[in-house]
């Protein structure tokens, strides 16, 4: 895959886990979901720069 593909895949990703924990767990917590989705962008960046280097 090329990095285009690979980057695509990654922000969808990341969307998905971000409005779906937020809908389903988090309801109207403020400092929870920021939390979470801090956290769930910084795996998300991680996961992508290994990816990325291996190619």
């Amino acid at each position: 895959m090329t990095r285009p593909v690979i980057a695509g895949f990654c922000v969808l990703t990341m969307v998905a886990v971000i409005v779906g924990v937020d809908v389903l767990f988090l309801g109207h917590r403020f400092w929870a979901r920021l939390w979470v989705n801090i956290s769930v962008v910084a795996v998300v960046a991680v996961a992508y720069l290994r990816v990325v280097k291996r190619h």
